[in-house]
């Protein structure tokens, strides 16, 4: 285990350009992907049965004709550093946050829309 704690401690302290970049190197090395899985209808039931949804991701689909300032509300949603969070704008698309409750997602999506952003929530 004390292999492995280090292991998280080393991931927890790289940047998010660092991190993209792990796992893309992760992904070629073990022919895997990070990719979310998308899950098909489940089993039984009849109407109503689907589970509600409870966790939202921030996908950041293009910075739009006011870049400077998607950046800067990138900076203040995520705590960033401003090279970071250029980076991520810069990449887009991209996850900007993830696991987040409805509210706060779509209380982000309109700052970053406000901004000039293109997003999905997913």
């Amino acid at each position: 285990m004390d292999k492995l704690q280090q292991i998280i401690d080393q991931v927890g302290e790289l940047k998010v350009t660092e991190l993209a970049d792990l796992v893309k190197k992760m992904e070629e090395k073990f022919g895997v992907s990070a990719a979310m899985p998308v899950m098909a209808g489940g089993a039984g039931g009849g109407a109503g049965a689907e589970e509600e949804k409870t966790s939202w991701n921030i996908m950041l689909k293009d910075a739009g004709a006011q870049k400077i300032q998607v950046i800067k509300a990138v900076k203040e949603i995520t705590g960033l550093g401003l090279q970071e969070a250029k980076a991520l704008v810069d990449g887009a698309p991209k996850v900007v946050k993830e696991g987040l409750k409805k509210e706060e997602a779509e209380e982000m999506k309109k700052k970053l829309t406000e901004a000039g952003a293109v997003i999905e929530l997913q």
